[in-house]
């Protein structure tokens, strides 16, 4: 691992490790805190992919993969008021939708890192975030896949009720990834700036 990758790999932590704390606090009925830090690891992982090559961006994702786990395994002994913080349903669908939309992203990215500077880190984290979205609410609250932790009851997740209080009848779980999912793609849009300003403040320092 090189010395030049530690602030992308320290960044990553960072918001892995916050995104894991803040997921615990409501924002508004559909949303938590976290859900508007954890996107930023989209942005870590495009700014190393054009920086420094899809090979450094790939080993930024394990880390914040093996950060995660961490993370989770520690919310898994915390006890909360309805028990523990981290369930493991919760804990296998944050695992695995972290790490497959980010390798997408990353493998997206460099399919399209030839084109316009925004295209490749836009399609990348439009397309990894909804994958993101859709591995981690489904696993984590659907009741199809209540055979995976029998002895956690989502049941509250499955109520059926107006999707974001406004649209069709849909469970609970779909409102609150669909939330999350808008907030992703906002999000998206809003990181360009900060890409654009952080790859070339690097690229300079590299040249």
């Amino acid at each position: 691992m090189k010395t030049i990758h530690l602030p992308g790999i320290l960044a990553m932590a960072a918001i892995v490790v916050a995104s894991n704390i803040l997921v615990q606090f409501l924002f508004g009925q559909w949303l938590t805190w976290g859900a508007f830090t954890y996107p930023l690891a989209f942005l870590v992982t495009d700014v190393m992919n054009r920086v420094y090559g899809v090979t450094a961006a790939r080993r930024v994702v394990v880390v914040g993969f093996v950060v995660g786990v961490i993370c989770s395994v520690i919310g898994t002994q915390i006890m909360g008021e309805y028990g523990p913080l981290v369930t493991y349903r919760i804990a296998l669908g944050s695992g695995l939708a972290f790490l497959s939309a980010q390798l997408l992203d990353v493998s997206i990215f460099n399919r399209l890192r030839a084109g316009a500077w925004w295209r490749a880190p836009l399609a990348s984290t439009l397309i990894g975030s909804s994958v993101d979205t859709a591995i981690f609410f489904t696993i984590a609250f659907s009741g199809a896949l209540s055979f995976i932790e029998p002895a956690n009851d989502v049941s509250w997740a499955g109520e059926v009720l107006p999707l974001l209080g406004l649209g069709p009848m849909v469970p609970l779980w779909v409102s609150l990834g669909f939330a999350d999912w808008m907030v992703k793609l906002s999000l998206a849009l809003l990181a360009l700036v900060p890409f654009r300003i952080i790859v070339g403040f690097l690229t300079a320092r590299t040249t």
